[in-house]
């Protein structure tokens, strides 16, 4: 999965707080989500500001021909 910290970040540290393998980070004021995510989705439903998604990679259906 991809995850996009949008402008809404604040710095919060909630994401942060919540993460259960410790894979966010605090750069610059900002999120940043490392290697180390599991993709549990704690950060985006804890975020009070709504500021983390997760981008789910689109499949390419296979060539039939």
């Amino acid at each position: 999965m991809e995850y996009w910290i949008s402008d809404r970040c604040t710095g919060c540290g909630t994401c942060q707080d919540v993460c259960p393998t410790e894979a966010i980070q605090l750069e610059d004021g900002r999120a940043v989500i490392t290697m180390d995510c599991i993709d549990c989705g704690s950060c985006i439903r804890f975020c009070p500001e709504g500021a983390i998604r997760m981008s789910v990679p689109a499949t390419v259906a296979p060539d039939s021909s």
